[in-house]
């Protein structure tokens, strides 16, 4: 079985928008790494939700523009649902880790669902989340 990477909301803002041009160049040329690899890409649906949010709240995008982003992600990439014991997972983290509500809960997800690698801008990057979890930031490698 590959390894499962999981991946945070604000890659695939860079993604889907080209406000940082320069952050857009590095986030395609990074998916292209990663489809060449055998490994697992993995998301949650809080992604697809914050997504939404974010492409149609700040950045202005059309429903049905945004509406196919989440289509192509939910079949393109593994899509993890967040359940009551994500949430409760979550808690733990934000106290132990002191990250954010949002932030506590994409770890959680990645943790339950046995990822090796969260990408994401956000976090600490090189920090090891449970012995297990690594968040690495594609705009430091």
């Amino acid at each position: 079985m590959p390894d499962k990477v999981f991946i945070d909301t604000n890659i695939f803002v860079y993604a889907y928008t080209s406000n940082d041009e320069q952050k857009h160049g590095i986030v395609l040329e990074f998916f292209t790494k990663l489809k060449e690899t055998d490994l697992s890409l993995c998301i949650s649906s809080q992604v697809l939700n914050e997504l939404y949010a974010v492409e149609t709240i700040k950045y202005k995008i059309e429903h049905f523009e945004a509406a196919s982003h989440l289509k192509a992600m939910s079949k393109n990439f593994t899509v993890f649902g967040i359940t009551n014991s994500t949430s409760l997972y979550a808690l733990s983290l934000k106290e132990k880790y002191n990250y954010s509500w949002w932030d506590s809960l994409v770890l959680a997800s990645a943790l339950e669902n046995n990822c090796q690698i969260v990408y994401s801008e956000d976090m600490q990057h090189g920090q090891i989340i449970e012995h297990s979890l690594k968040i690495v930031n594609p705009f430091l490698e």
